[in-house]
């Protein structure tokens, strides 16, 4: 396999764009990809483009990518569409990744674009509930039903205008805290943290700050979740250009390398090796980068909400088992801590439209690897980290996709 490294990158900001459609996205972030790379569509041999929800929010089921990107005069290639849920574009980009590591291709586009918002919100939260075992569905959603739901309804629209993952998510932060004594103002503070970092980031979909008391006071969504501790909606597109090795050097002076990069689905055979999807996927990923979690500078995780964040410092061993309150509580995973996580904002408030995550999380550790970060930048960072999961199966993640970034 050859080495591969990030020449360019681009993403709009996330947003309610109301009268802006797929191509207009990704015609944004691609340009903004090639302009960074300093060169032009014509040098691209390949595209992969990441996308879940179009098919049910805007009608177009096939042939996704060839529609958006020969509106921008990128033809002839090989363009390839990916769905994996929220995973769809770090999907995409591992594939990407292949053509030029195995050598087919020397210079390949890594796209993700969604568009979320809708007028009408059930829709929207149809294409959510879609990224599970539809069969399972009615159980599913009985099952999780929250102890609050009568108040949650009346506060947040519960139902159709509530997404099944919110449930989902508070479910595992219910079992957390009834297991380690977590605390519901643990979990806040994480969304304290990430509003800051979103207040540094122009492409932040909210740039607000929030103190601690405002977190806890806004709208009940499933208990112990608050509005201001769950990703919105929105819409947005992020890019990547991959080469070769070889051409590296015709592109930048300061290309970031991928060193490691896995996709794992859950299984139901977690028991016998104590690994949840995510700790497995990062496993792989480290063994082929050579690099431990020790190595790691800056990381972007998947925060659809605020525990989900804190969970994840524990099953990717950046503390032990019911330990990640006490991460929070000193400041290790913020700017200026000892290992930074979701410097953009994360999807809480950068934002969550999910075929665009996976890609505008890469966006991130290759600007802040490069140093680019502005306000938020971490200093001396050299090993940036992603992991992004997509769907649920059985109670698991039906995708998760971790990458490691090097310079």
């Amino acid at each position: 396999m050859r080495s591969v490294a990030i020449v360019g990158a681009g993403m709009t900001r996330f947003a309610k764009y109301q009268d802006r459609g797929l191509k207009w996205l990704a015609n944004e972030a691609v340009t903004e990809a090639l302009q960074s790379a300093g060169t032009d569509k014509k040098a691209l041999q390949v595209a992969v483009v990441g996308n879940a929800a179009a098919g049910l929010l805007t009608g177009q089921e096939c042939v996704r990518g060839q529609v958006m990107l020969r509106e921008m005069g990128i033809d002839k290639i090989p363009i390839i569409n990916t769905e994996n849920a929220c995973a769809s574009s770090s999907t995409a980009f591992q594939v990407a990744w292949l053509y030029v590591a195995s050598g087919m291709y020397d210079v390949a586009l890594a796209l993700g674009v969604e568009k979320m918002y809708s007028e009408d919100k059930g829709r929207t939260m149809a294409a959510f509930g879609s990224a599970v075992d539809v069969e399972q569905l009615k159980e599913l959603t009985q099952r999780l039903k929250p102890p609050s739901e009568e108040k949650a309804g009346a506060e947040s629209g519960a139902g159709k205008s509530r997404s099944l993952f919110m449930d989902l998510y508070a479910a595992g932060a219910r079992a957390h805290m009834a297991r380690y004594g977590t605390t519901k103002e643990q979990f806040a503070r994480i969304a304290v943290k990430n509003h800051y970092h979103g207040s540094l980031n122009p492409h932040a979909q909210y740039r607000e700050v929030y103190s601690l008391e405002e977190i806890l006071a806004s709208p009940l969504i499933s208990e112990p979740l608050t509005r201001l501790m769950c990703s919105p909606i929105g819409d947005g597109a992020a890019a990547a250009i991959l080469v070769s090795e070889e051409k590296a050097r015709q592109f930048t002076t300061k290309p970031v390398w991928v060193r490691g990069s896995s996709l794992v689905t859950g299984s139901d055979t977690q028991a016998e090796d104590g690994m949840g999807e995510s700790a497995r996927a990062a496993q792989r990923a480290f063994e082929m980068a050579g690099l431990t979690p020790r190595d790691v500078n800056v990381l972007e995780l998947h925060d659809a909400t605020a525990p989900a964040e804190l969970m994840l410092y524990e099953e990717l061993g950046l503390c032990g088992e019911g330990e990640g309150g006490r991460l929070i509580d000193e400041g290790v995973t913020g700017l200026g801590g000892r290992l930074p996580v979701n410097t953009s904002g994360g999807l809480l408030a950068k934002g969550h439209p999910i075929g665009a995550t996976g890609v505008a999380q890469i966006y991130e550790i290759w600007t802040q690897l490069r140093g680019e970060a502005g306000d938020r930048q971490v200093q001396g960072a050299k090993v940036g980290m992603t992991e992004n999961g997509g769907g649920m199966v059985r109670g698991e993640a039906a995708a998760t996709c971790v990458h490691i970034l090097a310079i």
